[in-house]
């Protein structure tokens, strides 16, 4: 076979390969989930069991409506959950403690995406209450509503992308060493003093971690700061954001550790609203050049353009694991 004939034969067996692996990730096995006993499952959890350990195919759990009191590990990657409106399918727990112990849903595995969902802890003050917790890479989040009141959503490790969420909470609501980008988000604080809305705990200068904020909006019952200093290097950007009388003058906190100053990054650009003002700022918070924000105005921070996904298209039918032992 000649040279130009073999380069060909490569192009076209590439192509077939592209074609069918568009094929396969726009294909999703269907799991019902429906507590009135119509669906496959009757519990979340239930579904998520039923899918292998090692799974490597998208599985879409489709959530009717409904109040599932659940707390929930998410360990297989490669999966959905999605309900039809986010105040329709409410999963909720009531637990407090440690961050990593208290959370009413723990996505654990990679490549999960979560669509219109209310995922809440029921707590209230007085003790950390985490609602949500990501360790996972590659996560996505669409339209969902995440709340409670203390330490609300654990953004721990990994690359993770926020749509449209409502993330509604009191103190550090939002905290982790996520690498981050939260787009169009509403983000309501019950703050009634100084409280910070973001806790980022960057601790070295070479994680490329941070939480972005781009073209959200800031509302609130009182008054709030964006964000004080868990790690040395701290990092939080809000860019293009709505911001309501809600945020304190002063902006930023350190944590009371003064050398956190020199090290934190806390950038906000063109933000507009009456919190907006940046007169009375923290001198040691700055406004986003126009060079630093090619990075932090895109998904480019977290990769997104090749993880995340968009709805399949066409979906198979679930079927049951036959039971052991005759179990």
């Amino acid at each position: 076979m000649s040279m130009e004939l073999q380069t060909m034969f490569l192009f076209l067996t590439l192509l077939v390969f592209l074609a069918s692996y568009r094929a396969d990730a726009a294909e999703a096995t269907l799991i019902r989930v429906d507590p009135s006993g119509e669906g496959d499952y009757r519990k979340i959890q239930e579904a998520i069991d039923a899918v292998p350990s090692n799974n490597s195919k998208l599985v879409f759990i489709v959530v009717k409506p409904g109040i599932y009191k659940e707390k929930i590990p998410a360990d297989k990657p490669f999966i959905t959950i999605s309900g039809s409106k986010a105040n329709a399918s409410v999963i909720t727990w009531n637990d407090s403690g440690n961050i990593f112990e208290s959370p009413t849903f723990s996505v654990l595995a990679s490549d999960f995406v979560a669509r219109y969902l209310t995922i809440q802890n029921s707590y209230g003050a007085g003790a950390k209450a985490v609602a949500l917790r990501v360790s996972g890479d590659r996560v996505a989040f669409f339209g969902c509503r995440i709340s409670s009141y203390q330490d609300t959503l654990l953004d721990d490790t990994g690359r993770h992308y926020y749509s449209n969420c409502y993330i509604e909470g009191a103190v550090d609501f939002i905290f982790g060493n996520a690498a981050s980008l939260y787009e169009r988000c509403h983000l309501h604080s019950l703050s009634e003093g100084d409280a910070s809305i973001t806790a980022q705990r960057r601790e070295s200068p070479s994680e490329d971690t941070g939480f972005t904020f781009l073209g959200c909006k800031i509302t609130g019952v009182k008054t709030a700061l964006l964000g004080r200093a868990w790690g040395p290097y701290s990092r939080v950007i809000f860019a293009l954001t709505y911001m309501s009388n809600v945020i304190l003058p002063q902006g930023w906190d350190d944590w009371g550790d003064s050398s956190k100053q020199s090290s934190v990054f806390y950038r906000e650009y063109k933000c507009y609203g009456d919190g907006a003002d940046t007169k009375k700022r923290v001198g040691w918070a700055k406004e986003l050049t126009e060079n630093e924000a090619e990075l932090f105005l895109t998904k480019k921070m977290i990769g997104g353009k090749n993880w995340i996904r968009s709805m399949p298209t066409r979906f198979k039918s679930w079927t049951m694991p036959k039971p052991n032992n005759g179990d």
